[in-house]
């Protein structure tokens, strides 16, 4: 889901709350080691997101945040902030070329640049956390 988050509207809180769950508490992140990824440089985008970043001249970048359900991938296009809400059920992951990784959302997708350790490090964390976090199924007992 794509969602102008600009504006501190309670009915888009809710709906990312709802979708992704609460933020975590300051105890939480000091324990995970954090829990935003660093600056992360765009190359290729789906075609909604893409007309959204072409709007201003500036380098499109985003960055991710970990939440307990998912995690939330914020770009900002002229003065606008907007995030792609990603359930860890719907979220895909793919290390496609060197040093490139693909996070896909059904028919969205955003391709960064992952040319540095902490970058390769915080999509290690993202896919092993899911794997922590997801349920038990009756064909692992």
């Amino acid at each position: 889901m794509l969602l102008n988050v600009s504006y501190n509207r309670r009915d888009i809180t809710r709906k990312v709350d709802q979708e992704v769950g609460k933020p975590f508490t300051l105890k939480e992140r000091w324990a995970m080691g954090g829990i935003g990824s660093p600056k992360l440089f765009i190359t290729e985008a789906s075609i909604e997101i893409r007309n959204l970043l072409l709007l201003d001249n500036n380098i499109d970048c985003c960055n991710i945040e970990l939440r307990p359900k998912g995690i939330i991938v914020r770009f900002r296009s002229l003065l606008e902030s907007y995030a792609l809400v990603i359930p860890f059920y719907k979220l895909t992951v793919y290390k496609g070329d060197f040093a490139v990784y693909s996070v896909y959302r059904d028919h969205y997708f955003i391709k960064v640049k992952s040319d540095t350790k902490a970058i390769q490090k915080f999509f290690k964390k993202i896919l092993d956390f899911r794997t922590e976090n997801r349920p038990t199924y009756i064909e692992d007992l």
